[in-house]
């Protein structure tokens, strides 16, 4: 029961959640800026611009801009084998169509990823992870605009051979299925009563497809080596009964997601999709250049990130709090936030990848958002998230050694306690290293390492095979 000895052990941030100096450096104004802070109660609300007088936690985040070095060092001593982050495109074009790239903003990720480097930690870099400029909503609409597509591929391009030295592994867009839940944050667009919800996001995604796969053809041109990859939520989901009307609406809901890695992997969207597209009268701009376009430009493997698992009925509505894609599982048990654990739901969404495409997977995000505390020790005991992690790596293990899949790494969410995108809090904790900061900002920003610390150490230097809660304990750390 073995990971391959090049398994790429790691852990995950996005560049909007963890770096803050978001007016430093020449960075511009990003959709994730105007984002005010909320709660499992309180919605986070998308401002015009910055407001005074509201609270925007991703503007001081956990300070990584400042601390990078700090950072990775600890990476490397809990052994992170790989390091997935994401360049916030307005640190690049800080309105997103400049003619030329801001060259500070260039130079900090130079800097990381020479630090990453320096301890042999491969980066793992998303483009596009939840933010998009704000000069290109106000001008251009966002990603309801065509004219994304090329705005994106330069700035894909700029990035890939500025590090093309540097960085192996991409990612274009991350879960790039998300824009059919909240369009809000994965693009921008800001929907109206007035807009058909469904043609407006079916017509973003295609943009968004487009630019990916213009990218990953741009990408192999600069280095053939690159291992370009897509990125999806991948929604396990259980019918709640075991009525063939609720067989059938799991098929269905399935089909819209997989609607984004079929046009990746294959390069093509299916008849049934197709179909679905005519059926319901969505008249979107998809062109016979565009068609060609994705056939050339398909991904290298699958990213996806893994959470929860969801229940779907034809008839009955979503009756969970929690999860954004179906309701609540009897037989699970949830997080402080609704979210189920379901961690033999990572093995069945290895397999159903796996069969359906047969190219190398790669889980980027998984975790479990806790509130943690500081014992009177000064230590933090996160035996729930220690637990947590083991079941789902054992369920890796399984998929890998008993079912055949093919699987390059596990980078959990989060290596380091950052602002979470759905709550705008830093209560809802998933981080290896704890971060001294409250809901308000307030806080010495010291770092912390947690008990979850120590485990996943003992994991990676076991490549997996030592998982038990007491095995890091009998090593002296």
């Amino acid at each position: 029961m073995k990971f391959k000895d090049n398994f790429l052990w790691g852990g995950a941030v996005a560049a909007n959640q963890c770096e803050g100096a978001y007016n430093v450096g020449g960075k511009g104004l990003s959709t994730v800026d105007c984002m005010t802070g909320g709660s499992l109660n309180k919605k986070r609300v998308y401002t015009d611009g910055v407001i005074e007088g509201e609270y925007y936690p991703n503007h001081h985040g956990v300070d990584f801009y400042h601390r990078y070095k700090e950072d990775i060092a600890l990476f490397a001593q809990m052994g992170l084998k790989c390091f997935r982050t994401s360049i916030a495109w307005t640190r690049i074009f800080p309105q997103g169509d400049e003619e030329t790239p801001n060259e500070e903003g260039l130079r900090f990720y130079d800097d990381v990823f020479d630090e990453c480097l320096k301890y042999g930690i491969e980066p793992v870099v998303t483009l596009s992870h939840y933010e998009t400029p704000y000069g290109l909503v106000k001008k251009y609409g966002s990603w309801r605009n065509r004219k994304m597509i090329d705005l994106f591929e330069k700035f894909a391009v700029t990035a890939f051979e500025r590090y093309k030295d540097k960085v192996k592994y991409w990612i274009t867009f991350n879960e790039i299925n998300s824009v059919l839940i909240f369009p809000q944050v994965p693009t921008g667009i800001r929907l109206t009563d007035k807009d058909n919800k469904d043609e407006v996001c079916y017509q973003a995604a295609h943009y968004q497809m487009v630019a990916s796969a213009k990218a990953v053809i741009a990408g192999h041109k600069v280095n053939p080596e690159f291992k370009i990859g897509m990125m999806m939520i991948y929604p396990v989901t259980y019918a709640l009964t075991c009525k063939p009307e609720d067989q059938i609406a799991v098929m269905e809901a399935m089909d819209k997601q997989y609607l984004f890695s079929d046009v990746q992997v294959r390069g093509f969207y299916s008849n049934k999709m197709k179909n679905f597209f005519q059926r319901d009268h969505l008249n979107l701009d998809i062109t016979r250049e565009d068609e060609e376009i994705l056939k050339q430009g398909k991904v290298d493997y699958i990213g996806f990130s893994y959470y929860d698992s969801h229940t779907i009925s034809a008839t009955e509505k979503n009756n969970g709090s929690g999860n954004f894609f179906g309701g609540q599982n009897p037989y699970l048990k949830e997080t402080e936030w609704g979210w189920t654990i379901d961690p033999i739901g990572l093995r069945i969404a290895l397999n159903q990848l796996y069969d359906r495409y047969q190219v190398p997977l790669f889980i980027v995000e998984n975790g479990l958002g806790a509130v943690d505390k500081v014992d009177r020790d000064g230590k933090i005991y996160d035996y729930y998230r220690i637990d947590y992690l083991k079941q789902h790596i054992e369920q890796m293990k399984l998929a890998v050694n008993i079912d055949g899949v093919d699987l390059m790494g596990y980078t959990p969410w989060s290596c380091i306690d950052l602002v979470s995108m759905s709550t705008g809090e830093i209560k809802k904790r998933y981080g290896f290293i704890y971060v001294d900061c409250d809901v308000n900002g307030n806080g010495s920003l010291n770092r912390v390492c947690k008990e979850s610390f120590y485990w996943y150490k003992n994991v990676i230097a076991t490549n997996g095979e030592l998982l038990d809660f007491d095995d890091y304990k009998k090593k002296e750390r």
